[in-house]
Protein backbone atom coordinates (compact mmCIF):
# COMPACT_ATOMS: atom_id res chain seq x y z
CA UNK A 1 0.00 0.00 0.00
CA UNK A 2 3.05 2.33 1.05
CA UNK A 3 4.73 1.66 -2.34
CA UNK A 4 1.59 2.21 -4.48
CA UNK A 5 1.38 5.91 -2.40
CA UNK A 6 4.99 6.35 -3.02
CA UNK A 7 4.87 5.90 -6.97
CA UNK A 8 1.33 7.81 -7.38
CA UNK A 9 3.59 10.45 -5.62
CA UNK A 10 6.81 10.32 -7.84
CA UNK A 11 4.24 10.37 -10.67
CA UNK A 12 2.35 13.26 -9.41
CA UNK A 13 5.57 15.14 -9.11
CA UNK A 14 6.95 14.55 -12.44
CA UNK A 15 3.61 15.25 -13.57
CA UNK A 16 4.41 19.35 -11.81
CA UNK A 17 7.80 19.10 -13.13
CA UNK A 18 6.49 18.28 -16.21
CA UNK A 19 3.59 21.42 -16.41
CA UNK A 20 6.03 24.03 -14.40
CA UNK A 21 8.59 23.12 -17.58
CA UNK A 22 5.83 23.33 -20.27
CA UNK A 23 4.92 26.75 -18.31
CA UNK A 24 8.58 28.21 -18.52
CA UNK A 25 9.47 27.20 -21.92
CA UNK A 26 5.54 29.10 -23.19
CA UNK A 27 6.42 31.84 -21.06
CA UNK A 28 10.02 32.07 -22.82
CA UNK A 29 8.40 31.78 -26.27
CA UNK A 30 5.96 34.07 -25.49
CA UNK A 31 8.61 36.96 -24.33
CA UNK A 32 10.49 35.93 -27.04
CA UNK A 33 7.74 36.78 -29.34
CA UNK A 34 6.93 39.68 -27.79
CA UNK A 35 10.12 41.05 -27.92
CA UNK A 36 10.40 40.47 -31.58
CA UNK A 37 7.44 42.05 -32.38
CA UNK A 38 8.10 44.77 -29.80
CA UNK A 39 11.40 45.36 -32.49
CA UNK A 40 9.37 44.36 -35.44
CA UNK A 41 7.05 47.71 -34.62
CA UNK A 42 9.66 49.99 -33.25
CA UNK A 43 11.75 49.48 -36.62
CA UNK A 44 8.48 49.69 -38.77
CA UNK A 45 7.15 53.00 -37.29
CA UNK A 46 10.19 54.61 -37.00
CA UNK A 47 10.43 54.27 -41.11
CA UNK A 48 6.74 54.39 -42.29
CA UNK A 49 5.63 57.08 -39.80
CA UNK A 50 7.86 59.94 -41.64
CA UNK A 51 7.02 58.38 -44.84
CA UNK A 52 2.94 58.03 -44.17
CA UNK A 53 3.15 61.96 -42.46
CA UNK A 54 4.91 63.28 -45.96
CA UNK A 55 2.29 61.50 -47.91
CA UNK A 56 -0.52 62.14 -46.26
CA UNK A 57 0.61 65.87 -46.17
CA UNK A 58 1.59 66.33 -49.84
CA UNK A 59 -1.62 64.11 -51.06
CA UNK A 60 -4.06 65.92 -49.19
CA UNK A 61 -2.86 69.19 -50.16
CA UNK A 62 -2.94 68.15 -53.63
CA UNK A 63 -6.71 67.43 -52.74
CA UNK A 64 -6.56 71.08 -51.63
CA UNK A 65 -5.39 72.51 -54.52
CA UNK A 66 -7.46 70.29 -57.07
CA UNK A 67 -10.47 72.26 -54.65
CA UNK A 68 -9.01 75.45 -55.30
CA UNK A 69 -8.86 74.49 -59.29
CA UNK A 70 -11.98 73.15 -59.20
CA UNK A 71 -13.53 76.79 -58.31
CA UNK A 72 -12.53 77.82 -62.21
CA UNK A 73 -14.33 74.40 -63.40
CA UNK A 74 -13.90 71.28 -65.20
CA UNK A 75 -11.76 72.30 -68.13
CA UNK A 76 -9.02 73.50 -65.26
CA UNK A 77 -9.17 70.89 -63.76
CA UNK A 78 -8.37 68.62 -66.91
CA UNK A 79 -6.10 70.93 -67.95
CA UNK A 80 -4.07 70.83 -64.79
CA UNK A 81 -4.74 67.06 -64.15
CA UNK A 82 -3.54 65.68 -67.55
CA UNK A 83 0.02 68.42 -67.69
CA UNK A 84 0.63 66.90 -64.20
CA UNK A 85 0.95 63.52 -66.67
CA UNK A 86 3.72 64.61 -66.93
CA UNK A 87 5.52 64.90 -63.95
CA UNK A 88 3.72 62.03 -62.57
CA UNK A 89 5.82 60.50 -65.49
CA UNK A 90 8.95 62.35 -64.49
CA UNK A 91 8.84 61.48 -60.71
CA UNK A 92 7.85 57.32 -61.36
CA UNK A 93 10.83 57.12 -63.61
CA UNK A 94 13.07 58.52 -60.76
CA UNK A 95 11.19 56.55 -58.23
CA UNK A 96 12.20 53.76 -59.96
CA UNK A 97 15.98 54.96 -60.58
CA UNK A 98 16.19 55.94 -56.65
CA UNK A 99 14.16 53.03 -55.00
CA UNK A 100 16.83 50.40 -57.44
CA UNK A 101 19.33 51.78 -55.87
CA UNK A 102 17.76 52.01 -52.67
CA UNK A 103 17.78 48.37 -52.66
CA UNK A 104 21.31 48.61 -52.24
CA UNK A 105 21.64 51.17 -50.18
CA UNK A 106 19.20 49.61 -47.64
CA UNK A 107 21.35 46.35 -47.86
CA UNK A 108 24.79 47.93 -47.29
CA UNK A 109 23.27 49.98 -44.57
CA UNK A 110 22.16 46.29 -42.86
CA UNK A 111 26.19 45.68 -43.89
CA UNK A 112 27.62 48.89 -42.16
CA UNK A 113 29.56 50.18 -45.65
CA UNK A 114 28.66 53.71 -45.64
CA UNK A 115 31.33 54.33 -48.58
CA UNK A 116 29.70 52.03 -50.49
CA UNK A 117 26.23 54.08 -49.72
CA UNK A 118 27.58 57.27 -51.22
CA UNK A 119 28.69 56.04 -53.99
CA UNK A 120 25.43 54.46 -54.79
CA UNK A 121 23.53 57.96 -53.91
CA UNK A 122 26.22 59.71 -56.55
CA UNK A 123 24.89 57.71 -59.44
CA UNK A 124 21.48 58.24 -58.17
CA UNK A 125 22.15 61.62 -58.31
CA UNK A 126 24.15 61.98 -61.84
CA UNK A 127 21.30 59.58 -63.61
CA UNK A 128 18.82 62.02 -62.26
CA UNK A 129 19.68 65.26 -62.71
CA UNK A 130 20.31 63.94 -67.05
CA UNK A 131 16.85 62.77 -66.49
CA UNK A 132 15.52 66.10 -65.15
CA UNK A 133 17.49 68.19 -67.78
CA UNK A 134 16.07 65.75 -70.70
CA UNK A 135 12.36 66.48 -69.05
CA UNK A 136 13.04 70.22 -68.56
CA UNK A 137 13.65 70.80 -72.22
CA UNK A 138 10.91 68.40 -73.71
CA UNK A 139 8.48 69.50 -71.58
CA UNK A 140 9.52 73.64 -71.97
CA UNK A 141 9.76 73.62 -75.80
CA UNK A 142 7.21 70.89 -77.15
CA UNK A 143 4.47 71.55 -74.20
CA UNK A 144 1.39 71.91 -76.85
CA UNK A 145 2.15 68.91 -78.84
CA UNK A 146 2.31 67.00 -75.14
CA UNK A 147 -1.26 68.53 -74.35
CA UNK A 148 -2.94 67.39 -77.56
CA UNK A 149 -1.47 63.87 -76.96
CA UNK A 150 -4.19 63.33 -74.63
CA UNK A 151 -7.05 65.37 -75.36
CA UNK A 152 -8.40 67.95 -78.65
CA UNK A 153 -10.30 70.68 -76.76
CA UNK A 154 -8.48 73.70 -76.86
CA UNK A 155 -9.76 75.10 -73.63
CA UNK A 156 -7.97 72.86 -72.07
CA UNK A 157 -4.67 72.81 -73.89
CA UNK A 158 -4.04 76.14 -74.24
CA UNK A 159 -4.21 76.94 -70.02
CA UNK A 160 -2.32 73.30 -69.69
CA UNK A 161 0.46 74.80 -72.13
CA UNK A 162 0.69 77.43 -69.74
CA UNK A 163 1.39 75.38 -66.76
CA UNK A 164 3.43 73.01 -68.16
CA UNK A 165 5.52 76.30 -69.34
CA UNK A 166 6.44 77.05 -66.12
CA UNK A 167 6.78 73.55 -64.31
CA UNK A 168 9.12 72.55 -66.52
CA UNK A 169 12.06 74.58 -64.25
CA UNK A 170 10.95 72.33 -61.61
CA UNK A 171 12.44 68.70 -62.55
CA UNK A 172 15.91 69.40 -61.26
CA UNK A 173 15.01 70.58 -58.32
CA UNK A 174 12.33 67.92 -57.43
CA UNK A 175 15.08 64.96 -58.53
CA UNK A 176 17.32 66.23 -56.40
CA UNK A 177 15.37 66.51 -53.51
CA UNK A 178 13.91 63.31 -54.21
CA UNK A 179 17.08 61.54 -54.28
CA UNK A 180 18.08 62.75 -50.79
CA UNK A 181 14.48 62.56 -49.24
CA UNK A 182 14.17 58.97 -51.11
CA UNK A 183 17.42 57.40 -49.69
CA UNK A 184 17.10 58.97 -46.41
CA UNK A 185 14.40 56.04 -45.73
CA UNK A 186 16.89 53.55 -46.19
CA UNK A 187 19.48 54.73 -43.63
CA UNK A 188 16.34 55.26 -41.37
CA UNK A 189 17.27 59.12 -41.57
CA UNK A 190 13.89 60.53 -41.97
CA UNK A 191 12.87 63.34 -39.39
CA UNK A 192 14.62 66.26 -41.39
CA UNK A 193 13.59 65.41 -45.20
CA UNK A 194 9.64 64.96 -43.44
CA UNK A 195 9.81 68.22 -41.70
CA UNK A 196 10.88 69.91 -44.85
CA UNK A 197 8.86 68.47 -47.12
CA UNK A 198 5.98 69.62 -44.54
CA UNK A 199 6.99 73.14 -44.78
CA UNK A 200 7.31 73.13 -48.45
CA UNK A 201 3.91 71.69 -49.43
CA UNK A 202 2.48 74.57 -46.63
CA UNK A 203 4.33 76.94 -48.53
CA UNK A 204 2.75 75.49 -52.37
CA UNK A 205 -0.75 75.23 -50.54
CA UNK A 206 -0.34 78.97 -48.94
CA UNK A 207 1.07 80.40 -52.78
CA UNK A 208 -1.78 78.19 -54.40
CA UNK A 209 -4.64 80.11 -52.68
CA UNK A 210 -2.65 83.46 -52.79
CA UNK A 211 -2.50 82.98 -56.45
CA UNK A 212 -4.98 80.75 -58.25
CA UNK A 213 -8.04 82.97 -57.46
CA UNK A 214 -5.87 86.05 -55.97
CA UNK A 215 -6.12 86.56 -52.38
CA UNK A 216 -4.22 89.39 -50.48
CA UNK A 217 -3.96 91.48 -53.53
CA UNK A 218 -2.07 89.51 -55.46
CA UNK A 219 -3.24 89.10 -59.10
CA UNK A 220 -5.40 86.13 -59.95
CA UNK A 221 -2.90 84.18 -62.21
CA UNK A 222 -5.48 80.44 -62.32
CA UNK A 223 -3.70 77.64 -63.83
CA UNK A 224 -0.04 79.65 -63.99
CA UNK A 225 -0.88 80.54 -60.23
CA UNK A 226 -0.99 76.64 -59.57
CA UNK A 227 2.47 76.11 -61.10
CA UNK A 228 4.47 79.12 -59.59
CA UNK A 229 3.81 77.86 -55.78
CA UNK A 230 4.33 74.30 -56.88
CA UNK A 231 7.75 75.84 -58.13
CA UNK A 232 8.92 77.91 -55.37
CA UNK A 233 7.87 75.05 -53.08
CA UNK A 234 10.01 72.71 -54.93
CA UNK A 235 12.91 75.44 -54.68
CA UNK A 236 12.99 76.03 -51.01
CA UNK A 237 12.70 72.33 -50.56
CA UNK A 238 15.74 71.33 -53.07
CA UNK A 239 17.79 74.53 -50.79
CA UNK A 240 16.53 73.47 -47.59
CA UNK A 241 17.35 70.12 -47.99
CA UNK A 242 21.17 70.35 -49.11
CA UNK A 243 21.75 72.93 -46.43
CA UNK A 244 20.51 70.75 -43.23
CA UNK A 245 21.57 67.67 -43.97
CA UNK A 246 25.31 68.89 -45.18
CA UNK A 247 25.17 71.30 -41.34
CA UNK A 248 25.63 67.25 -40.05
CA UNK A 249 28.62 65.84 -40.92
CA UNK A 250 27.84 63.03 -39.77
CA UNK A 251 24.92 62.11 -42.34
CA UNK A 252 25.67 59.21 -44.76
CA UNK A 253 24.39 60.80 -47.55
CA UNK A 254 26.28 64.34 -46.42
CA UNK A 255 29.33 63.18 -49.42
CA UNK A 256 31.69 65.14 -51.27
CA UNK A 257 32.11 65.35 -54.82
CA UNK A 258 34.79 62.85 -55.08
CA UNK A 259 33.23 60.49 -53.19
CA UNK A 260 29.85 60.77 -54.93
CA UNK A 261 32.02 60.08 -58.05
CA UNK A 262 34.09 57.49 -56.90
CA UNK A 263 32.29 54.68 -58.11
CA UNK A 264 33.41 52.18 -61.13
CA UNK A 265 32.01 51.11 -64.05
CA UNK A 266 31.76 47.47 -62.09
CA UNK A 267 29.62 48.98 -59.61
CA UNK A 268 27.41 50.44 -61.74
CA UNK A 269 27.17 47.96 -63.92
CA UNK A 270 26.15 45.87 -60.97
CA UNK A 271 23.53 48.26 -59.91
CA UNK A 272 22.26 49.18 -63.34
CA UNK A 273 21.46 44.83 -63.46
CA UNK A 274 19.25 44.84 -60.45
CA UNK A 275 18.17 48.93 -61.05
CA UNK A 276 17.17 49.23 -64.59
CA UNK A 277 14.24 46.58 -64.12
CA UNK A 278 12.95 49.15 -61.69
CA UNK A 279 13.21 52.05 -63.56
CA UNK A 280 11.47 50.08 -66.65
CA UNK A 281 9.01 48.41 -64.84
CA UNK A 282 7.99 52.26 -63.27
CA UNK A 283 8.28 53.83 -66.67
CA UNK A 284 6.25 51.24 -68.39
CA UNK A 285 3.77 51.47 -65.67
CA UNK A 286 3.49 55.62 -65.32
CA UNK A 287 3.26 55.76 -69.19
CA UNK A 288 0.70 53.17 -69.49
CA UNK A 289 -1.55 54.10 -66.68
CA UNK A 290 -1.23 57.88 -68.47
CA UNK A 291 -2.15 55.88 -71.90
CA UNK A 292 -5.28 55.39 -70.02
CA UNK A 293 -5.93 59.03 -69.92
CA UNK A 294 -5.46 59.23 -73.65
CA UNK A 295 -8.45 56.76 -73.83
CA UNK A 296 -10.53 58.76 -70.96
CA UNK A 297 -9.43 62.32 -72.78
CA UNK A 298 -12.47 60.80 -75.87
CA UNK A 299 -14.72 61.40 -73.29
CA UNK A 300 -14.16 65.12 -72.58
CA UNK A 301 -13.01 67.22 -69.83
CA UNK A 302 -15.18 66.11 -67.36
CA UNK A 303 -14.40 62.10 -67.59
CA UNK A 304 -10.81 63.64 -66.91
CA UNK A 305 -11.37 65.81 -64.09
CA UNK A 306 -13.40 62.37 -62.54
CA UNK A 307 -10.77 60.53 -62.99
CA UNK A 308 -8.30 63.09 -61.74
CA UNK A 309 -10.35 63.98 -58.80
CA UNK A 310 -11.10 60.22 -57.73
CA UNK A 311 -7.20 59.19 -58.09
CA UNK A 312 -6.72 62.29 -55.85
CA UNK A 313 -8.87 60.55 -52.58
CA UNK A 314 -7.71 57.12 -53.20
CA UNK A 315 -3.86 57.94 -53.46
CA UNK A 316 -4.77 59.93 -49.74
CA UNK A 317 -6.85 56.42 -48.91
CA UNK A 318 -3.35 54.68 -49.66
CA UNK A 319 -0.53 56.71 -47.51
CA UNK A 320 -0.48 54.42 -44.90
CA UNK A 321 0.95 52.04 -47.49
CA UNK A 322 2.98 54.30 -49.00
CA UNK A 323 4.48 53.91 -45.90
CA UNK A 324 4.35 50.07 -45.06
CA UNK A 325 5.49 49.38 -48.54
CA UNK A 326 8.69 51.33 -48.21
CA UNK A 327 9.24 49.88 -44.78
CA UNK A 328 8.96 46.78 -46.04
CA UNK A 329 11.67 47.15 -48.32
CA UNK A 330 14.43 48.89 -46.43
CA UNK A 331 13.36 46.17 -43.56
CA UNK A 332 13.71 43.21 -45.83
CA UNK A 333 16.38 44.67 -47.12
CA UNK A 334 18.58 45.17 -44.05
CA UNK A 335 18.05 41.58 -43.02
CA UNK A 336 18.74 40.04 -46.51
CA UNK A 337 21.87 42.38 -46.43
CA UNK A 338 22.61 40.68 -43.00
CA UNK A 339 22.41 37.37 -44.77
CA UNK A 340 19.33 36.47 -42.19
CA UNK A 341 16.92 34.74 -44.81
CA UNK A 342 14.78 33.48 -41.83
CA UNK A 343 14.35 36.73 -40.35
CA UNK A 344 13.36 38.81 -43.91
CA UNK A 345 10.82 35.90 -44.25
CA UNK A 346 9.18 36.33 -41.09
CA UNK A 347 9.33 40.10 -41.52
CA UNK A 348 7.50 39.77 -45.00
CA UNK A 349 4.84 37.65 -43.69
CA UNK A 350 4.17 40.38 -40.93
CA UNK A 351 3.81 42.99 -43.76
CA UNK A 352 1.78 40.55 -45.72
CA UNK A 353 -0.76 40.19 -42.90
CA UNK A 354 -1.16 44.10 -42.16
CA UNK A 355 -1.49 44.39 -46.11
CA UNK A 356 -4.70 42.04 -45.64
CA UNK A 357 -6.06 44.05 -42.79
CA UNK A 358 -5.58 47.61 -43.56
CA UNK A 359 -6.59 47.17 -47.13
CA UNK A 360 -9.91 45.65 -45.92
CA UNK A 361 -10.31 48.51 -43.44
CA UNK A 362 -9.36 51.39 -46.09
CA UNK A 363 -11.94 50.13 -48.54
CA UNK A 364 -14.67 50.28 -46.59
CA UNK A 365 -14.06 53.56 -45.38
CA UNK A 366 -13.76 54.74 -49.04
CA UNK A 367 -16.79 53.18 -49.63
CA UNK A 368 -18.60 54.78 -46.92
CA UNK A 369 -16.86 58.33 -46.84
CA UNK A 370 -17.13 59.09 -50.88
CA UNK A 371 -20.26 61.31 -50.54
CA UNK A 372 -18.90 63.53 -48.22
CA UNK A 373 -15.56 63.68 -49.69
CA UNK A 374 -17.59 64.64 -53.11
CA UNK A 375 -19.11 67.43 -51.70
CA UNK A 376 -15.53 69.32 -50.93
CA UNK A 377 -15.22 70.09 -54.99
CA UNK A 378 -17.43 72.59 -56.92
CA UNK A 379 -18.62 70.19 -59.12
CA UNK A 380 -22.21 69.89 -61.84
CA UNK A 381 -24.53 67.46 -60.53
CA UNK A 382 -23.72 65.02 -63.54
CA UNK A 383 -19.75 65.07 -62.90
CA UNK A 384 -20.55 64.95 -58.73
CA UNK A 385 -22.60 61.53 -59.87
CA UNK A 386 -20.12 60.37 -62.27
CA UNK A 387 -17.49 60.74 -59.29
CA UNK A 388 -19.31 58.75 -57.00
CA UNK A 389 -19.94 55.80 -58.93
CA UNK A 390 -16.07 55.28 -60.05
CA UNK A 391 -15.56 56.19 -56.02
CA UNK A 392 -17.75 52.82 -55.46
CA UNK A 393 -15.09 51.41 -57.92
CA UNK A 394 -12.12 52.57 -56.52
CA UNK A 395 -13.47 50.84 -53.64
CA UNK A 396 -13.87 47.54 -54.61
CA UNK A 397 -10.59 47.36 -56.23
CA UNK A 398 -8.59 48.88 -53.45
CA UNK A 399 -7.18 45.52 -51.67
CA UNK A 400 -6.20 43.68 -55.16
CA UNK A 401 -4.05 47.13 -56.26
CA UNK A 402 -2.64 47.58 -52.37
CA UNK A 403 -1.66 43.79 -52.23
CA UNK A 404 0.11 44.49 -56.04
CA UNK A 405 2.02 47.32 -54.52
CA UNK A 406 3.08 45.91 -51.13
CA UNK A 407 4.68 43.27 -52.85
CA UNK A 408 6.07 45.06 -56.26
CA UNK A 409 7.24 47.82 -54.53
CA UNK A 410 8.18 46.34 -51.18
CA UNK A 411 8.56 42.68 -50.70
CA UNK A 412 10.14 41.50 -53.68
CA UNK A 413 11.85 44.10 -54.56
CA UNK A 414 13.40 44.41 -51.47
CA UNK A 415 14.59 40.77 -52.61
CA UNK A 416 16.10 42.06 -55.59
CA UNK A 417 13.72 40.42 -57.88
CA UNK A 418 13.41 43.56 -59.91
CA UNK A 419 12.95 41.59 -63.64
CA UNK A 420 9.86 39.30 -62.76
CA UNK A 421 8.55 42.99 -61.51
CA UNK A 422 9.23 44.76 -64.18
CA UNK A 423 7.60 41.67 -66.94
CA UNK A 424 4.65 41.92 -64.25
CA UNK A 425 4.03 45.75 -64.43
CA UNK A 426 4.92 45.97 -68.39
CA UNK A 427 2.72 42.63 -69.35
CA UNK A 428 -0.21 43.61 -66.99
CA UNK A 429 -0.25 47.62 -68.18
CA UNK A 430 0.55 47.11 -71.77
CA UNK A 431 -1.06 43.59 -72.81
CA UNK A 432 -4.32 43.83 -70.68
CA UNK A 433 -5.00 47.62 -69.45
CA UNK A 434 -4.59 49.50 -72.09
CA UNK A 435 -5.86 47.59 -74.84
CA UNK A 436 -9.18 47.07 -72.21
CA UNK A 437 -8.79 51.09 -71.98
CA UNK A 438 -9.47 51.54 -75.53
CA UNK A 439 -11.98 48.84 -76.12
CA UNK A 440 -13.96 50.28 -73.56
CA UNK A 441 -14.42 53.85 -74.59
CA UNK A 442 -14.18 53.73 -77.99
CA UNK A 443 -15.92 50.56 -79.19
CA UNK A 444 -18.02 49.49 -75.78
CA UNK A 445 -18.57 53.20 -75.61
CA UNK A 446 -18.75 52.35 -71.57
CA UNK A 447 -19.46 55.10 -68.72
CA UNK A 448 -16.22 56.44 -67.07
CA UNK A 449 -17.27 53.93 -63.87
CA UNK A 450 -17.28 51.05 -65.92
CA UNK A 451 -14.38 52.02 -67.85
CA UNK A 452 -12.66 52.38 -65.11
CA UNK A 453 -13.76 48.99 -63.79
CA UNK A 454 -12.66 46.93 -66.64
CA UNK A 455 -9.35 48.43 -66.86
CA UNK A 456 -8.62 47.83 -62.68
CA UNK A 457 -9.41 44.39 -63.83
CA UNK A 458 -5.65 43.85 -64.44
CA UNK A 459 -5.03 44.24 -60.76
CA UNK A 460 -6.46 41.13 -60.22
CA UNK A 461 -4.04 39.11 -62.69
CA UNK A 462 -1.19 41.26 -61.14
CA UNK A 463 -1.96 40.36 -57.27
CA UNK A 464 -2.71 36.42 -58.04
CA UNK A 465 0.84 36.77 -59.85
CA UNK A 466 3.16 37.68 -57.31
CA UNK A 467 1.16 36.01 -54.69
CA UNK A 468 2.66 32.89 -56.58
CA UNK A 469 6.12 34.41 -56.62
CA UNK A 470 6.24 35.32 -53.10
CA UNK A 471 5.63 31.81 -52.00
CA UNK A 472 8.48 29.88 -53.99
CA UNK A 473 10.97 32.47 -52.08
CA UNK A 474 12.57 33.02 -55.39
CA UNK A 475 12.52 36.20 -54.95
CA UNK A 476 15.24 36.45 -52.06
CA UNK A 477 18.57 37.31 -53.69
CA UNK A 478 21.59 39.14 -51.52
CA UNK A 479 22.76 41.52 -54.02
CA UNK A 480 26.07 42.71 -51.91
CA UNK A 481 27.87 39.57 -51.56
CA UNK A 482 26.86 38.03 -55.40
Amino acid sequence: MQETDYSEQNKDNRLKHRRELSRLFFEDNMKNIYNRNKQFIAVLIVIALPVIIQNVISIGLNMIDTVMVSELGNDAISAVGLANRIYFIFTTICFGIFSGASIFIAQYWGAEDTQSIKKVFGIDLAIGTILSLFFSLAVFFFREPIMKIFIYEISVIQPGSRYLRIISFSYFFTAISFAFSFNSRAIHRLKLPTIINAVALIINTFLNWVLITGNLGFKALGVEGAAVATLTARIFEFFALILLIYKDKTHPLAGTFAEFTSWNRIMLKKILKTSLPVILSETAWSVGTSVYFIAYGYMGSSAIAVVQIAFNISDFFQTLFFGIGNASAVMIGNEIGKNDIDKAMEYSKKFVSITIFLSVALAVALFFSRNTLINFFNLDSFTSESLNRTLIVFSLYFTPKMFSYMFICGILRAGGDTKFCMFVDIISIWMIGVPLSFLSVLVLKLPIHLVIAVVFSEELIKSFTVIKRYKSQNWINNLIIE
